[in-house]
């Protein structure tokens, strides 16, 4: 291969120097690094919080040898030690059962969260949280429907009180024999109850 010429080579140098990417870039970080983490989809997102929101029920707001509770219950489970899962309450070395283990554990703070609080200390009642909290009903507008068909029904018909969609159905309406209307009512539970 012959040697290149001196056009070649002054064409080379003014081919690196127009080149984009060897110039430095002041407006670009060079320790940027793009964010690992990933966004959840909804259903991560709920159980995630109905797990936080049961270890916060789970666990003790404050730890103290009085919030503890002393006594016994059913099933002979304590909270002094004696009865731990790895060693039951029949001093045999089973397996410990996690799942029982929990539930019990659950049950007790439960109980002792439930139980009046005779102190003058903080309230260890559960916290209100998205989930568990009661709403008032809705103030929104309820959609009403055409008791023939089911579609969405803008009219009401004033003799009989049964809402229709278009003027097909108020013709059908205004054939129904005696008392057929009131059935109709009272699928949709606005029927009237004379006593």
């Amino acid at each position: 291969m012959a040697a290149p010429t001196e056009a070649q080579i002054a064409h080379q140098e003014l081919i690196d120097e127009l080149d984009i990417h060897s110039i430095h870039k002041s407006f670009r970080n060079a320790h940027w690094r793009p964010n690992q983490r990933r966004n959840k989809n909804i259903k991560t997102i709920l159980g995630d919080a109905s797990r936080k929101e049961a270890s916060m029920a789970a666990t003790p707001q404050y730890n103290s040898g009085v919030a503890t509770p002393m006594q016994l219950d059913e099933n002979g489970l304590s909270t002094s030690g004696t009865s731990t899962p790895a060693q039951s309450a029949g001093g045999s070395n089973l397996q410990p059962n996690l799942a029982q283990a929990s539930r019990n554990l659950s049950k007790l703070v439960l109980e002792k969260s439930l139980r009046p609080n005779s102190g003058g200390g903080a309230s260890s009642a559960p916290s209100v949280t998205y989930s568990n909290i009661e709403s008032a009903p809705s103030l929104a507008h309820t959609k009403r429907y055409c008791d023939i068909t089911g579609l969405p029904a803008p009219y009401q018909d004033p003799k009989s009180r049964l809402r229709y969609h278009n003027k097909e159905v108020f013709g059908f309406i205004r054939t129904l024999p005696q008392g057929t209307p009131e059935t109709y009512l009272e699928a949709r539970g606005a029927h009237t109850v004379l006593k």
